[in-house]
């Protein structure tokens, strides 16, 4: 091979690297240049982007108004990234960008507390447009005929696959079911989420038995399976995801805010009275370990992968849980899931910015 054929060689290398760099992997949280996840929320009268009665489909369970919370100042914060704004929600224009196209959120109850925040700021920017609401099985779909879109919701809380069998339910890492490789194919925006679920034990412990290849576990540690999983999932992505023609997400680690002294605070129990967001733009405890992991994997990608990197900014927000406001009638504590109006709008916004940015 000559000096030209070898330089030729070395270039076309290092643009091959350059390409994966820029077009695979993690896409983090930038929007034009700056770093929306960091920042402090700050009080804005304009907000609520939507009043919740307004949306006659919200699940009760979100309407923390409805179920009699009395205090207001929760709906009044506005996100506001340290070195840039973030630009207002059009839900028309963004309905105009998405005409013909369909999007699906993908994962536990946080999926569809921001899906139904979605669906709430589209439908009340603009209220004229008709709109049709089904729900068959595990998925939810909500159309506006107008404009051809659809947003769907896929309750699916640990991405992995789980198989029944005589000997009990077998959670099977590196297994995706062939009904979900369906289902998700050929959708122009993906949104997925787990995390949730990974935690749980006792009765609410959705697998009885672990698998990973020809290897049965009772149990293993939930970070360690946790990121088998997403990296069953991520290799899913990059060997069925034509990039060019489907966007696909990651929504960030919803955190909860059950133990006071995580964001030091030893007085307060849990997120019930809590009434102000803290202080940012730096969350007082400790990382979200999930959150590193999931970073950890999308970086192994060679597809891009957009993060909606809502953790640290959810972290500050211990106001804006339904708390005893969940169910009604004081039935139960919700530190877990969010009010609507409220934090997964933020969510939303982030979406809106990422999937509008030219």
């Amino acid at each position: 091979m000559d000096a030209f054929a070898v330089g030729a060689t070395l270039v076309l290398l290092v643009l091959s690297v350059l390409h994966q760099e820029v077009h695979g992997g993690l896409v983090g949280s930038d929007i034009d240049g700056c770093d929306v996840s960091q920042g402090n929320w700050v009080f804005d009268d304009s907000y609520p982007l939507y009043a919740a009665p307004s949306c006659p489909f919200l699940e009760k369970v979100f309407d923390c108004v409805k179920n009699g919370r009395p205090d207001r100042d929760y709906l009044k914060y506005r996100w506001q990234p340290s070195a840039c704004s973030l630009p207002r929600f059009n839900g028309s224009r963004l309905l105009t960008e998405l005409r013909g196209k369909s999007v699906m959120f993908i994962g536990d109850s946080l999926s569809l507390n921001q899906w139904q925040s979605l669906t709430c700021m589209l439908y009340t920017s603009v209220p004229e447009a008709k709109y049709t609401s089904v729900r068959t099985g595990g998925l939810s779909t909500f159309t506006f005929p107008e404009y051809n879109v659809k947003l769907l919701f896929s309750r699916n809380a640990l991405i992995v696959n789980i198989v029944r069998t005589p000997d009990g339910r077998i959670l099977k890492l590196d297994s995706i079911s062939t009904q979900d490789d369906k289902l998700w194919s050929g959708v122009d925006v993906l949104i997925f989420n787990t995390w949730h679920w990974w935690v749980h034990t006792g009765r609410k412990q959705p697998w009885n038995f672990i698998q990973v290849g020809n290897e049965t576990y009772k149990d293993m540690d939930r970070l360690v399976a946790y990121e088998k999983a997403l990296h069953t999932w991520a290799t899913w992505v990059d060997s069925n995801v034509d990039s060019n023609k489907t966007k696909v997400f990651f929504q960030g680690v919803s955190p909860d805010h059950s133990n006071g002294r995580e964001w030091g605070d030893p007085q307060a129990n849990n997120c019930s009275a809590q009434s102000e967001p803290l202080p940012g733009p730096n969350y007082p405890g400790e990382a979200h370990p999930a959150e590193k992991v999931v970073e950890k994997v999308l970086r192994t990608m060679s597809k891009p992968v957009h993060l909606l990197n809502v953790t640290t900014l959810s972290q500050l927000r211990k106001d804006g849980h339904p708390s005893v406001y969940g169910l009604g009638g004081h039935r139960g504590l919700d530190c877990t899931h969010w009010c609507l109006a409220g934090v997964p709008d933020t969510w939303n916004v982030l979406l809106y910015a990422a999937l509008t940015q030219n």
